[in-house]
């Protein structure tokens, strides 16, 4: 029998005394793994937003393309056949109006003018011996030497011979209207834009040859939808895009008349002389419409495809100490414009929506505003 004897708790205080080493280890090792991983964690990306801004009259800038065109363009040509004597006019010449541009060869025409002078000639003497022989003849009837049946035949051949000489008269002025238009004349001030003939080349009626166009007044024809042609007002001017420059033209007036192929109304515009434009040019027609619905611009670079041709955005949803967090919202777009995109959803009126770089985040994700974009539709930031 031992002289001592061990006391029942002894191995049980050991025990907890073991369990408790063992926690506060475990604890320590927690502690350690969860500051390991806080320190670990990425900081939040820094990001750039833009502000949903809701409302209802948001207007875009419809672009309407069209043509500037001389107001009066024509296609110069002979009346008459006939052999070209001279062409007084090339391609880029300015001309005025009545300068002689072109003209036939008219020796044979002044041959046919000149016998038609003769023969005028000759019926003006013919009726002069006429009216000479119906003065005598008068003064016979008077003394009774002739008969009233022959004063009545000497006056009618009279008349004829009036006739006969009026005739031939008529016929050299035809001849000389031939003459006339045997040259080709500018109708109004212009540039010549296109030579179809030379010198020596047998010219048909009606040919063209040269073309010109009135360089001092231009105008632009535009194809508008009826709704809005409606809504033009005469004498108010209206900006166009020629190529890089905003112009401002007048609106005169528009056919009224719906195009069976195009379905639009063709409306015409007045440039001023300086506005540095040409007959040809291809020019863009900017007119403010209304969206016709609510919702709020965004950049085209803050849109994300979805699922099932989906689209969607990233709201920044607070949770303290200016930190965010990445939100994946479906919008739907209404208009789409070459920067930036009309969409409407599940997006509240001031929230932040990511700007940029839609393709770097995923949602859950923690940022940080950058800044706030400008305004989409044209204002400062905020």
């Amino acid at each position: 029998m031992s002289l001592y004897k061990r006391s029942p708790g002894a191995g049980t205080m050991v025990a907890l005394a073991a369990a408790g080493v063992f926690a506060l280890v475990l604890g320590v090792s927690s502690l350690r793994a969860e500051a390991n991983s806080a320190a670990s964690a990425p900081p939040p990306m820094p990001v750039t937003a833009v502000e949903a801004e809701y409302s209802g009259d948001h207007r875009i800038d419809e672009f309407y393309p069209g043509i500037v065109a001389a107001r009066r363009e024509s296609a110069l040509g002979f009346d008459r056949g006939g052999r070209i004597d001279a062409i007084a006019a090339d391609v880029g010449d300015r001309v005025e109006r009545g300068q002689v541009l072109a003209r036939l060869d008219t020796r044979a025409l002044d041959a046919q003018i000149a016998a038609a002078d003769a023969q005028t000639a000759e019926a003006a003497a013919r009726t002069a011996l006429a009216a000479e022989t119906r003065d005598r003849q008068a003064q016979l009837l008077e003394r009774g030497h002739i008969s009233q049946q022959r004063f009545d035949e000497v006056r009618t051949s009279t008349r004829a011979a009036e006739a006969r000489q009026n005739a031939a008269a008529a016929a050299a002025d035809a001849l000389r209207v031939q003459r006339d238009l045997s040259i080709v004349t500018a109708p109004f001030d212009g540039v010549v834009t296109a030579r179809h003939a030379d010198e020596g080349a047998i010219a048909q009626p009606g040919q063209p040859v040269l073309e010109i166009v009135e360089a001092s007044a231009l105008e632009i024809r535009v194809g508008l939808p009826q709704r809005i042609a409606a809504d033009l007002r005469s004498g108010q001017s209206y900006p166009f895009m020629i190529e890089d420059r905003l112009v401002d033209a007048v609106f005169r007036a528009s056919t009224g008349v719906v195009d069976r192929q195009t379905r639009t109304v063709t409306a015409l515009f007045d440039l001023a002389g300086d506005a540095r434009a040409a007959a040809g040019e291809v020019v863009r027609l900017s007119v403010a419409t209304p969206v016709g619905t609510e919702g709020f611009w965004v950049p085209t670079s803050a849109l994300a495809e979805g699922r099932r041709g989906l689209w969607s955005v990233y709201v920044l949803t607070p949770v303290g100490d200016g930190v965010h967090r990445l939100q994946a919202r479906t919008v739907e777009m209404v208009r789409v414009e070459a920067d930036r995109v009309f969409v409407r959803g599940a997006v509240d009126d001031g929230e932040l929506v990511l700007a940029t770089g839609v393709q770097r985040v995923t949602p859950g994700q923690r940022v940080v505003q950058a800044a706030l974009q400008a305004d989409v539709l044209g204002g400062t930031a905020r």
